[in-house]
């Protein structure tokens, strides 16, 4: 099963993406956990997942974020932003698989 969690200022745009990647895994026939949580819970809640997706509006965090995951090996990178404006939940799972088959979890 792949973990994806969504990262953005306030975690509310970002859910409306995760229900558009979650219809996507059904349409896919995959199995995946994917969340969205504000930028506050990042510390308490990465550790549960194989990747960590930003939205465009906390780019800027990227890289202290990613300092944090090193150790665990967990990719964290920023969502496109024209696929984040028109919600394309295809492209954005596209990316996290992406994301975590390069890291060899699958």
């Amino acid at each position: 099963m792949y973990k994806i969690m969504l990262c953005c200022s306030a975690g509310m745009s970002t859910s409306m993406l995760v229900k558009k990647m979650q219809d996507e895994v059904a349409n896919r026939g995959l199995e995946a956990e994917i969340a969205a949580f504000s930028a506050t819970e990042f510390d308490e809640r990465f550790a549960c997942y194989d990747v960590v997706l930003l939205g465009p509006q906390v780019k800027y965090m990227q890289e202290s974020l990613a300092a944090k995951t090193v150790s665990e090996g967990i990719p964290v990178a920023t969502i496109n932003m024209m696929d984040y404006g028109t919600m394309r939940g295809d492209k954005v799972l596209d990316y996290a698989l992406q994301l975590i088959e390069q890291k060899g979890v699958a």
